[in-house]
């Protein structure tokens, strides 16, 4: 049984989530950021879906939306928030192939639980972000992959990946070329995002952007080429500590309209 002072970490972690993910107005600037991603029908994975707040943009956009979150605390919590027939909630991790694996659960920072083993390792040594953080526990999970799910439920139009460094497995399990998808990068862990970018460059023709943390602006006024993304990767990332990457296949209807200013606002 879990002693009162990880109890009290546990809820202050949550709150600290709830804080961050369910603020006001974040719902608005989501639906905006996601708008040229999604339209009603489309089909949305969110792997990592933590407390829900991308799920629920997905789906207020129209989506039918499939949310992957395997720490069964956050899982509740996600489905206290969220009741809609539009999002079905499996509590699954999502990796290269099927079977089962161990999730290392950081008890006052749910949100950076993680499989990825070498990256838990690491990440505290390179990212001062990070050094203070500590995975205390350790859950065995069932994993799927991204075509099994794609198998199931559909082909999606947009794929949102957050799961700690353990991007580029996630990526090992897919063979469609979705239309677009988007995946975490953390400074100091790097590497990561070079190893999504080359799974990424195996499916198909894409082009990239960034966006800084829990902002909601594109940094690139035209999306990247694979060597154009890598080489900003190289440099490290314009300092960022962290942020997510967004690829788009070459014929998305984004790519068309040419433009996304450096820094205009979304929300």
């Amino acid at each position: 049984m879990p002693s009162t002072l990880q109890q009290l970490r546990s809820a202050s972690g949550l709150a600290r989530s709830l804080f961050i993910y369910w603020r006001p107005g974040r719902q608005r600037s989501l639906k905006r950021l996601y708008q040229p991603f999604l339209a009603p029908g489309d089909i949305a994975f969110d792997i990592g879906a933590h407390l829900g707040d991308r799920s629920a943009a997905f789906q207020s956009l129209g989506a039918q939306v499939i949310a992957l979150e395997p720490q069964p605390a956050l899982a509740k919590w996600f489905q206290r928030l969220l009741k809609s027939p539009h999002i079905t909630l499996l509590p699954l991790a999502v990796g290269p192939a099927p079977g089962h694996a161990d999730i290392a659960i950081s008890v006052g920072n749910p949100t950076l639980s993680t499989l990825a083993t070498e990256w838990r390792r690491q990440v505290g040594e390179r990212n001062p972000g990070f050094q203070r953080v500590r995975w205390e526990e350790t859950l065995r999970v069932e994993m799927t992959t991204l075509d099994a799910l794609i198998d199931r439920y559909g082909e999606p139009r947009f794929i949102k990946i957050d799961v700690e460094g353990f991007e580029a497995e996630v990526l090992q399990g897919l063979n469609y070329p979705v239309a677009a998808l988007s995946v975490e990068f953390v400074a100091g862990m790097l590497e990561v995002s070079h190893a999504c970018l080359a799974q990424i460059q195996r499916l198909g023709d894409y082009r990239f952007n960034a966006i800084a943390g829990e902002q909601r602006q594109f940094r690139f006024d035209t999306w990247l080429t694979p060597d154009a993304m890598a080489a900003w990767l190289a440099e490290g990332a314009d300092q960022l500590a962290s942020g997510d990457i967004y690829a788009c296949r070459s014929d998305h209807a984004l790519l068309s309209n040419t433009c996304v200013k450096p820094g205009a606002a979304l929300g």
